[in-house]
Order: structure tokens, then C-alpha cells, then sequence
């Protein structure tokens, strides 16, 4: 138990460079647009939403080319079904909201979409190619230009609104905090996968089962901080919204760039009824959780309080399954 005490101590150092990483990146990066009198709605469709998955996109880039596929694919695939069935989960049955359905449809339209890319290279190939890396990311891209491009067509007012509050003055500190979450991010991601890598080896469970459950839910705790915080202002809705959008963004970006550096196969290190567990668990929850979290709330414009104990139980039962398998 002793040996393992210095690689638990620094997984936990990791997720707390993570942590603190991002918060410093978003507060730069927001900083900096800010000055410079960028509409709000663009930098929260766009810096903000990638500040809180860097976590993700470099623990898993950082398992890819270190040759370490399942934890780059459980990472991402994990975080899904952890921000879905926990995160949202809780702030569901803590206090149910309504939500805008049009502002869902574009992020829940383009999730699916890129699962059915996602899936197809999953069970066709049990591969991840460097050219479906370059899939991913072109939705990625996609996506981000559509947003862009609604945001700048907001209507004039506030668009003079957010430049009359254009800051002015120096940029050196939001700068260092830019560079400075940059380098935490890095080194944390680090620590997370090598040490990681380590405890699942002196355990004996296969790297996916730790990247499914504690790295993804280390590499969530952004979006576990956003929704806490949205929930105590009253902002449900506004926790839904990020949710979406970083899962998207783990499926296309996060996973994106893992296979563009290093491509790897689908896990089979772990199996149910002789077949592979990620494909007849891992990816089949991951659609059914984002599907019973988003669709009810496009038709029905709100969300109730059993879909968030249903989805906490879903959860509980996925990691049971996961470490007792």
C-alpha cells in the first residue's frame, strides 16, 4: 500500500493543476477578449466552452502519444456518461429547470451526429484511423463556425454594449494567467496519465476502467464547478447548455485530436458475455444517457427531477459494473 501512496499523491496533484490550469486559461482568455470589446456570446460559445475541456483534450492527447489508447478513449468516453449521468444529473434532481429548446437543437443535433461518425468507426473497424480523427475535427470546426457566425448576427445592441464595456489598460496579467493555466494544464495532464497509468497497473484493472471513472471524473470537475455555481445563481439552464457543449466537444475535439497524433483501437481489455464491454456498454449508455437527458427537455422545453435520480442511478450501477466486471 505504501509503494502506492506517491502515485495516488500525485494523481491527485494533477487533477489539482487541472483544476486550477483551466480557471486560470478561461479567466485569461475571457480577460483578453473582454479588452478588446468581443461580444460576450462569442466568448462563452467559444473560449469559455474549450477553457473547461482542455483537461480532457490534453490528458487524452497526452495518453495517445504516450501509448496509452484506452485511456485516451476512455477519457473521453467516460466524461460523457460522467458529465451526463452525474453533473447534469445532479443539478436535475437538486432543482429541475426549464430550458431553451433553441439553443439546445445546434449542440444536440451535432452530438449525434458526431456518435453516428464516432459509432460507425467503433463497431465497422474496432479502429480509430488518423483520417477519423480529421472527421471529428472537421465537426468540430463546423460547429465552432456556425456558432461564430450566430453570434456576430446578434442583434446590434448588444453587440455596442459589450464594446462600450471594452476594457482598456494592461494585458500582461491576464496574459501570465493565459500562459500560466496553459503550463498547469500540461504538467497536470501529465501527472494524471502517468500516474494513473500506475495505479490501474498495481491493481490490476485495466487502464480504460480508470480512465472511465477516475480520470473522466477528474477531467469533469470544470464543468462540476460550472454547474454548482449556475445552480446556486438560480441558472440551471445555463449548467444544461455547458454540458452539452462539452460533450460534444469530447467526442469531437477531445477524441479529435487524440487519433490525428496517435491513432489506437477500441479497448477490449475487459468483456461481458464474451463480447467486447465497450461496445455492448461504454458506448450504448453514453447514447442512451445523452438521449435521455436531451430529448425529453427539446420536447418538453424542462427537465423533471426523476429523469436526474434515474440518470444518478444509472451512474452508480455503470461504475459498480466497471470495478466488479
Amino acid at each position: 500500500m505504501s509503494e502506492m501512496l506517491v502515485p495516488i499523491l500525485l494523481f491527485a496533484l494533477g487533477l489539482v493543476f487541472l483544476i486550477k490550469g483551466g480557471d486560470w486559461f478561461v479567466d485569461g482568455a475571457t480577460g483578453i477578449a473582454q479588452r478588446f470589446g468581443i461580444p460576450e456570446l462569442l466568448i462563452g460559445a467559444t473560449v469559455v466552452s474549450i477553457g473547461t475541456t482542455l483537461p480532457e483534450v490534453m490528458v487524452s492527447a497526452t495518453s495517445a502519444v504516450s501509448g496509452h489508447g484506452e485511456i485516451a478513449y476512455g477519457n473521453a468516453i467516460g466524461s460523457i456518461i460522467c458529465n451526463t449521468a452525474l453533473i447534469a444529473a445532479l443539478t436535475i434532481a437538486i432543482r429541475p429547470s426549464k430550458v431553451s429548446r433553441s439553443s439546445l437543437v445546434t449542440p444536440v443535433a451535432f452530438f449525434f451526429i458526431a456518435a453516428a461518425v464516432y459509432l460507425y468507426r467503433a463497431y465497422a473497424a474496432g479502429t480509430f484511423t488518423r483520417l477519423s480523427g480529421f472527421e471529428l475535427l472537421g465537426i468540430f470546426v463546423l460547429y465552432m463556425a456556425l456558432t461564430v457566425y450566430r453570434a456576430l448576427r446578434m442583434p446590434k445592441v448588444l453587440q455596442s454594449e459589450n464594446e462600450t464595456h471594452a476594457q482598456t489598460g494592461r494585458l500582461g496579467p491576464d496574459l501570465l494567467r493565459l500562459a500560466g493555466g496553459a503550463v498547469l494544464i500540461a504538467f497536470g495532464a501529465s501527472l494524471l496519465v502517468d500516474n494513473g497509468t500506475l495505479i490501474a497497473q498495481s491493481l490490476g484493472v485495466p487502464e480504460s476502467v480508470i480512465a472511465l471513472t477516475f480520470v473522466a471524473l477528474g477531467t469533469s470537475l470544470p464543468e462540476l464547478v460550472t454547474a454548482v455555481t449556475s445552480l446556486v445563481k438560480g441558472h440551471g439552464a445555463l449548467s444544461l447548455g455547458n454540458i452539452v457543449g462539452a460533450n460534444l466537444f469530447n467526442l469531437v475535439l477531445v477524441s479529435g485530436v487524440s487519433v490525428v497524433l496517435s491513432p489506437f483501437s477500441v479497448p477490449d481489455g475487459k468483456t461481458i458475455a464474451g463480447y467486447n464491454a465497450s461496445l455492448v456498454l461504454d458506448l450504448p449508455l453514453m447514447l442512451f444517457v445523452m438521449a435521455f437527458l436531451t430529448l425529453p427537455a427539446l420536447i418538453r422545453g424542462k427537465l423533471s427531477r426523476w429523469q436526474g435520480v434515474l440518470l444518478l442511478l444509472v451512474y452508480a450501477g455503470f461504475c459498480g459494473i466497471q470495478f466488479f466486471l
